[in-house]
């Protein structure tokens, strides 16, 4: 069968323009993702027709899935996710999946769905593949604020795909059975983790990464990428979801690979590059793409699930986000309220999994991504007008913004050396032992 790449073509094109548009409109400050999901719309069944997913597009588009969930993964700076901002984000998961269940029971009652609990998984998810190209052109994703949001959205999404694969995967087998092929899994991350880490302290071994690292053969990226692909191939073989695998994968290079001597400082950044320039744009477009528009606007009441659900996300998600203020200042909790409230590519994922077992109809699936829809184009931008009210958080925007007009690839900059005073307000003095959060120093100060 011969393969036509025109439609990949179109996709790869309207991935290239969304942040190129955006660049030529400095002032206007939305996320490249929103104008990618919208530009995949617009090409799509839905308005012009120009694309269908076909084979390479659906390829590129599951690649580009689990290479979000891997730098989502590696993201997580296991040194600060521990003592009282682990404590606060499971505290705020277990909250919200109780406002969420009670939610899906409402709901239920009103007519507005039909399995109180798959409407309370998908509610309780936190986007985080949408949240850290946010959080990372603000200059935020290595701060206090930043590793929050972070934490409580690892914890969201790590917990929503293990509850969707027990209670509502398309794999057969009972519960237990996939409690204990997830316990594999996680059996075989820890070798991999324990394997990765007696390779590091290998001085021969060593040695030949650090010859090799930068020459063509670009020896990390390719074992990253193989450790990727392998616990991806590894999940799916054992009936569980795929994206679970990749974020597994991206922890396990964050835990083991610290590069505490700074022999491979751009690593991290090259992998950067190959998710956010090649593969993530394309998963983001596709989604724009497979939007099924008709079962929105088939029906007027429809229509009006879209902000019924919009709202149910902000309190299921939105409302834990105040557990949040012994870490964070007040005025970030609306911030944190909004970016914890985002949420969409899982409620992709998890609305095809419900219509294919058919505990969600194909009108409400609509709502419910159209709302998912809506919170990654409102909710973000919210925050990001917020921060800009900001002094410090506004220099790092506009430093942002220096950096993609100079030529830079945008999102890549983690602005570590501009740390923000998160928590200057509400640091309490010492009491007893040390402190569980590891709080910056103020700048100026």
């Amino acid at each position: 069968m011969e393969l036509s790449f025109a439609n990949l073509l179109i996709v790869v094109a309207a991935g290239f323009a969304a942040p190129l548009a955006l660049g030529l409109v400095p002032a206007l400050r939305v996320p490249s993702i929103v104008v990618e999901i919208v530009l995949g719309i617009v090409i799509g069944p839905a308005v012009l027709g120009w694309v269908q997913v076909d084979d390479p597009v659906a390829v590129f588009s599951t690649v580009g899935l689990a290479y979000l969930l891997f730098l989502a993964g590696l993201e997580v700076d296991f040194a600060r996710l521990r003592g009282r901002i682990l404590r606060l984000t499971l505290l705020g998961f277990a909250v919200s999946l109780v406002i969420a269940l009670v939610v899906g029971v409402l709901l239920k009652a009103g007519g507005f769905a039909s399995q109180p609990l798959f409407v309370a998984i998908v509610l309780s998810a936190t986007s985080l593949g949408v949240l850290v190209p946010v959080l990372k052109d603000s200059g935020e994703s290595s701060t206090t604020f930043g590793q929050v949001i972070i934490a409580g959205g690892t914890i969201a999404d790590f917990a929503t795909v293990i509850l969707l694969s027990l209670f509502f995967s398309r794999e057969s087998g009972s519960t237990a059975t996939k409690i204990i092929l997830l316990a594999g899994l996680f059996v075989v991350a820890l070798l991999v983790d324990l394997a990765v880490a007696g390779v590091e302290h290998s001085r021969r071994l060593r040695a030949t990464l650090r010859r090799l690292q930068d020459t063509t053969a670009q020896i990390r990226v390719r074992a990253a990428f193989v450790l990727l692909i392998g616990l991806v191939a590894l999940a799916h073989q054992l009936g569980l979801e795929v994206i679970l695998g990749a974020f597994i994968a991206g922890a396990i290079i964050s835990l083991v690979d610290r590069d505490r001597e700074m022999t491979h400082v751009d690593f991290r950044r090259k992998l950067e590059a190959a998710g956010f320039g090649i593969f993530i744009p394309v998963f983001f477009v596709t989604t724009g793409v497979r939007y099924d528009l008709h079962a929105l606007t088939a029906s007027a009441s429809t229509i009006l699930h879209v902000p019924v659900f919009l709202a149910a996300l902000l309190a299921v998600r939105g409302l834990p986000a105040l557990l949040y203020r012994p870490v964070i200042a007040r005025e970030r909790l609306p911030v944190a309220v909004l970016m914890q409230a985002t949420s969409l590519p899982f409620i992709v994922a998890a609305t095809s999994v419900g219509l294919a077992l058919h505990v969600v109809t194909p009108a409400n699936a609509a709502a419910l991504i159209a709302a998912g829809l809506l919170s990654v184009v409102l909710f973000p931008a919210a925050s990001l007008v917020l921060l800009k009210r900001e002094p410090r958080a506004a220099a790092a925007m506009d430093s942002a913004m220096a950096q993609r007009k100079a030529g830079l690839v945008g999102g890549l900059q983690t602005f570590s050396d501009q740390p923000m005073d998160d928590l200057r307000e509400e640091a309490p003095p010492a009491q007893g032992p040390a402190q569980d959060v590891e709080m910056p120093e103020p700048v100026g100060v």
